[in-house]
């Protein structure tokens, strides 16, 4: 029964592939994102989609579709790409459904195309405001869109909520989630559980305080709230999370500190997986606001639910279990990073666990029914602790790791950066193996002093001189040495890496393995690129002529099998890195699939570089030290350390605005780029160190303009 329930499944995907996926009379099936319960529920057997985040509830990241596997995959070729309208970073992951492709893009745009063909069925812009730009800490990304019975569903950059029709792209339904008041930003994508919609938010840098929501499907309406920080006012807030903060979490913080000013942080910006096999929802939480916990909220106190995996009931929201994986958070060691589900056989008993690489450079294999680990190892080297104590699975940190008692600058790795970030990373039950991407870039921490909180600036409370960027091109090669990235082919069962990629940096992309014996993975300098699944050799490559940071999905229609990814190079690392530069106009992003003989091409992209561009002007050293100060604390994580620019946004030595001062107040004081991102800073900065920042990055415009000069090196 299961065999034909399977092939009728298919034999519907197949149909609905050959048609438009916007028939609305063609039976129920035919109709747009016609997906519901049962649907998500056996996603695994509708192979030929991608019907959820992760592909399945259980977000492995793995396709059973064979047809592209390691011996075929030298004939794949692009079968169609479709140009999105900006230059910004693109991290979302598709949903493909029936035969209609659905993904977001930067500024929280939605686009519906046809899966294969690339044709625009609609698009949809929510018109986030620009200046809002400022309050995100990584770019304005999005993870991705969810689907359910006709509607598609949007979390905006500017923390709206939005329904829309799956088959016109118009909104049926809009709630703001947030305090508008507040930095707040969503990036991550919607999960759809049992009739509601799940969504996190982010802003823990600039101040906020962390839940997740759940909004009915059909209406928008609030069915219930889960808080990851406590009450600032110490009063309940009517929400799930009230019993757990009244009679443990709560005790975990501080009377007094930043955390009442701020809202502690604990923000679920990414991962929201459902359990349906214990019919309970599983978060991620990030970091404290501040970071650093002496200023947040004293020193001691394991502060939850920051850097958890918190299990509640899908219905009410009710706290069920946790577990936190770094204690009295301090570093940004987020545990938002993707959660896979997994019946594994550990000493010969079967486990349902859930399988975790987050920032803090340790791999957590976690019992899902209660929440205790079953093994936690390091998948990089680690310095801020020595492993786990197995008694009671808290973490044996290293004392000069908490800079903020000890009072030194102290240099982490892993860092702040994450050993894994948000980049999806995948399960292969051919293989057994969980495939990471992940890296290594260092980072330092020292306490703040005289902290002072500003609303709507970075509120970190680490002061390390370390990050303020390399000086020059020795400098920049010294830290470009010491970053690195790799895939690791972990097993989890065996506690240990089974293969090591090794990568030319850190940044790379999220991954898709595949029943073909695949994995595939995007590349910075904007290279797509497909790898043995069991040994890791490296068997095909594509040129996508913008950097690859999203996971691919897999999926088929009229028996053809295609990959698809999301390009176009920023988030977190993109806009701050040094690592890649670019010196001429990249393309906006794209969607790109591919098939077996695909024969489309990519336009040629104009690879005239952009020219270093030095004011005419000469000021004093001291003012040029002035404004390198100025520069690390008001530019250097959107446009470089150093100025040493990544491309996402423009590189201020190669801006016509450097060599005129009229205009360069006119973007700081006047805010004439507000609508592209870029906010005044007239609230924050006098006219004098506007002037000198110009100054500063005059002088990094000249030194560029002569080594650009100066003969290439043999």
């Amino acid at each position: 029964m299961r065999l034909m329930a399977f092939a009728l499944l298919v034999a519907a995907g197949v149909l609905a592939g050959c048609q438009s996926g916007t028939d609305g009379d063609a039976g129920s099936r035919s109709r747009p994102a016609a997906v519901d319960a049962k649907r998500l529920a056996n996603a695994d057997a509708e192979p030929q989609n991608w019907l959820t985040h992760g592909g399945t509830y259980a977000e492995e990241r793995f396709s059973p579709l064979a047809a592209i596997n390691a011996d075929t995959v030298g004939q794949l070729g692009l079968a169609w790409s479709y140009d999105l309208d900006t230059d910004r970073g693109q991290e979302a992951t598709p949903i493909i459904v029936d035969g209609v492709l659905y993904t977001s893009t930067a500024w929280s745009k939605v686009v519906a195309l046809d899966a294969a063909t690339g044709r625009l069925i609609w698009s949809y812009d929510p018109e986030v405001p620009g200046r809002k730009a400022y309050d995100g800490c990584c770019d304005v990304v999005n993870r991705g869109v969810a689907v359910w019975k006709g509607k598609v569903y949007l979390g905006a950059f500017d923390g709206r909520l939005i329904a829309l029709d799956a088959a016109t792209g118009k909104p049926v339904w809009s709630v703001m989630t947030v305090d508008t008041k507040q930095p707040y930003t969503i990036t991550g994508a919607p999960r759809v559980v049992k009739g509601k919609v799940l969504i996190g938010n982010g802003g823990a840098e600039l101040g906020v305080r962390g839940y997740v929501s759940a909004y009915d499907a059909d209406t928008g309406k609030l069915a219930w709230r889960f808080y990851t920080a406590p009450n600032p006012k110490g009063e309940p807030d009517g929400a799930a999370s009230d019993a757990i903060f009244k009679t443990r979490a709560a005790a975990t913080w501080g009377r007094d500190g930043a955390w009442k000013q701020t809202g502690g942080g604990g923000t679920v910006w990414d991962a929201i997986v459902y359990d349906q096999d214990l019919d309970q929802v599983l978060i991620g939480t990030g970091n404290g606001s501040p970071w650093n916990r002496r200023i947040r909220s004293g020193d001691t106190g394991d502060n939850l639910f920051l850097s958890s995996i918190v299990a509640l009931d899908p219905e009410t929201g009710a706290y069920r279990w946790h577990y936190q994986e770094t204690p009295g958070e301090s570093w940004d060691f987020t545990a938002t990073q993707p959660i896979i589900l997994a019946d594994l056989d550990i000493d010969g008993q079967p486990r349902k666990v859930l399988l975790h690489a987050p920032k803090n450079g340790y791999f957590y294999v976690i019992d899902r029914k209660t929440g205790v680990p079953v093994s936690i190892d390091n998948f990089v080297p680690v310095n801020w602790a020595d492993g786990y104590d197995p008694k009671t699975w808290r973490p044996i940190e290293r004392p000069e790791a908490r800079y903020e008692l000890n009072g030194g600058d102290w240099e982490a790795m892993p860092s702040a950066f994450g050993a894994h970030n948000w980049h999806p990373m995948a399960y292969s039950p051919k293989t057994g193996l969980v495939y990471i991407p992940a890296q290594l870039m260092p980072f330092g921490y020292a306490d703040e002093k005289n902290f002072r909180f500003v609303p709507g600036r970075w509120n970190l409370g680490s002061a390390s001189t370390r990050n303020f960027g390399p000086r020059d091109k020795a400098g920049m090669k010294a830290l470009k040495a010491a970053s690195k990235g790799r895939v690791i082919a972990w097993d989890p069962k065996a506690r240990r890496a089974r293969f090591t990629i090794e990568h030319d940096g850190p940044g790379y992309g999220g991954l898709l393995a595949t029943a073909g014996n695949l994995i595939f993975q995007g590349t910075p300098d904007g290279r797509f690129v497909a790898y043995r699944a069991d040994d890791g050799g490296r068997l095909w490559s594509f040129d996508a002529q913008n950097g690859i940071i999203a996971g691919a999905v897999s999926f088929e229609i009229a028996g053809e099998q295609y990959i698809a990814v999301m390009a176009g190079l920023g988030g977190a690392y993109g806009i701050s890195s040094p690592f890649s530069p670019v010196a001429y106009k990249r393309p906006n992003g794209r969607v790109l699939a591919f098939k077996l003989g695909g024969k489309a091409r990519l336009p040629a992209d104009d690879r005239t570089p952009i020219p270093a561009r030095p004011p005419a002007e000469q000021w004093p050293a001291a003012t040029v030290a002035q404004g390198e100060i100025l520069y690390a604390a008001n530019c250097g994580f959107c446009h470089g350390p150093s100025t040493f620019s990544n491309g996402v946004l423009p590189d201020l030595r190669r801006s016509p605005a450097l060599a005129d001062k009229a205009t360069w107040h006119a973007v700081l004081v006047d805010g004439v780029l507000e609508d592209r991102g870029m906010i005044r800073f007239s609230q924050w900065l006098k006219p004098a160190e506007m002037e000198a920042i110009r100054a500063y990055v005059g002088h990094q415009a000249r030194t560029l303009a002569a080594e650009e000069k100066a003969p290439a090196a043999p």
